[in-house]
């Protein structure tokens, strides 16, 4: 039950005094803030009789819930802030009637989320409802300008407040993460986490439950953790360090926006109490299937594949510029190749001198699945002149065959 009826706006949480402020902020919302204050400057305000009517909680907590919020729980005082605009009060009758009123705010998701705007707004809808559940780790990425991925940031902000809180990325390194522990979203502008210790770090935090709260000065103390993570990109194939088999991220290409709206802020602000509103009368999508609730094929995306492929094929990736660029300079629909080729022309193309016929050996066979010939056939052996042609000479060898059509798969990967 809250206790409203401390007159004064001072709090004393174990030993130590706080004056509760209403912190405004550039979108015209305002935030209980506790702000330390000292036992003399209370005194001398307003006299020493003053310290036995104030407020005396045992200490914090962090407790999410948007929907039957609590500033005090027990006698704690709650860290987590309420939403900073308040839910559409009135019951919702005819969601399709009612979508009009969020016409703004439907159209930017499904710019942001396109063909998957279902799971975008069972995305957003979980972060309402359940803010403790897991969720992937979100990441709109784009090399083009006037996307929207700061500004789906900004919203995001609008909608949940101080619950959000921007960080970069080298944040993960440091021992100290009292700003953003405790946070419902960590948002990650300009992400570009190219330490394999750091993506480690933030895939272990999208998925613990406690983690260790540090700040300067304080003991390390084990905390719930519930954050969620959003990383917006320039680089789309190499702003994070990941493996094939990784299962945590959500990587979605964001366009261009053909007709810039300057006011479009402004106008998801105006429509937030209304889609809060919409988010909480909508139902699932989807359903909890894993402990991040999406499956991996439910998240998997092109921007997703592309990013596991650069990161973790280069030679595979070389080889298939390589390649195609055969076929792009030929009326060829098949190239015949043992692993000595495809080395010389790797060195003469890329001026690669360090890798070597297993490597290669091991791309056609175990990635490509390509099996040579069983015996040394004579076949167009392909090479590379010094300014860069390509021309055949008949030679014999033990040769696999590629064909054109499988190596434009890799291609788009690579666009």
């Amino acid at each position: 039950m809250e206790h409203s009826e401390n007159k004064y706006p001072y709090k004393r949480i174990q030993n130590k005094y706080f004056k509760t402020s209403e912190v405004p902020d550039i979108y015209g919302n305002k935030t209980e803030t506790l702000i330390p204050w000292s036992k003399d400057n209370i005194k001398t305000d307003h006299g020493n009789k003053i310290l036995g009517n104030i407020e005396k909680l045992d200490g914090f907590v962090i407790i999410p819930d948007h929907l039957d919020y609590k500033k005090r729980v027990e006698n704690f005082y709650n860290l987590y802030h309420p939403l900073p605009i308040e839910i559409y009060p009135k019951q919702v009758q005819d969601l399709l009637i009612f979508r009009n009123k969020i016409k703004s705010s439907l159209a930017f998701l499904k710019h942001i989320f396109g063909e998957q705007l279902e799971l975008g707004l069972d995305y957003l809808k979980i972060l309402l409802l359940r803010p403790v559940q897991k969720l992937p780790i979100l990441s709109l990425v784009s090399t083009e300008r006037s996307t929207g991925k700061s500004t789906f940031l900004k919203w995001l902000q609008i909608l949940f407040g101080m619950n959000a809180t921007y960080v970069k990325g080298d944040a993960f390194a440091s021992q100290f993460n009292a700003d953003w522990s405790g946070k419902l979203l960590v948002l990650i502008d300009e992400a570009f986490l190219d330490n394999k210790q750091l993506a480690e770090r933030l895939k272990f935090l999208s998925t613990t439950d406690r983690d260790k709260l540090e700040k300067k000065g304080i003991d390390r103390r084990e905390v719930d953790f519930f954050a969620k993570f959003i990383l917006c990109s320039n680089n789309e194939t190499s702003f994070v360090q990941i493996d094939p088999e990784e299962i945590r991220f959500w990587v979605r290409k964001i366009k261009s926006i053909e007709t810039e709206d300057i006011n479009i802020l402004n106008k998801l602000k105006s429509e937030a109490t209304y889609f809060l509103r919409y988010l909480k009368e909508i139902p699932y999508s989807t359903e909890a299937k894993t402990r991040m609730w999406f499956t991996p094929a439910q998240i998997r995306t092109k921007a997703l594949e592309k990013l596991i492929f650069k990161n973790n094929n280069p030679i595979e990736n070389k080889m298939a510029e390589l390649i195609f660029e055969y076929f792009q300079s030929t009326e060829s629909s098949q190239i015949q190749v043992v692993p000595k080729d495809i080395v010389q022309m790797l060195k003469q193309m890329f001026n690669w001198r360090s890798v070597t016929r297993n490597q290669v050996r091991k791309v056609l066979k175990e990635r490509w699945m390509l099996e040579p010939q069983k015996n040394g056939l004579t076949y167009d052996q392909t090479s590379l002149s010094y300014d860069g042609e390509f021309y055949s000479n008949s030679t014999v060898g033990r040769f696999y065959t590629i064909d054109k059509k499988f190596i434009e798969k890799f291609v788009e990967l690579l666009n």
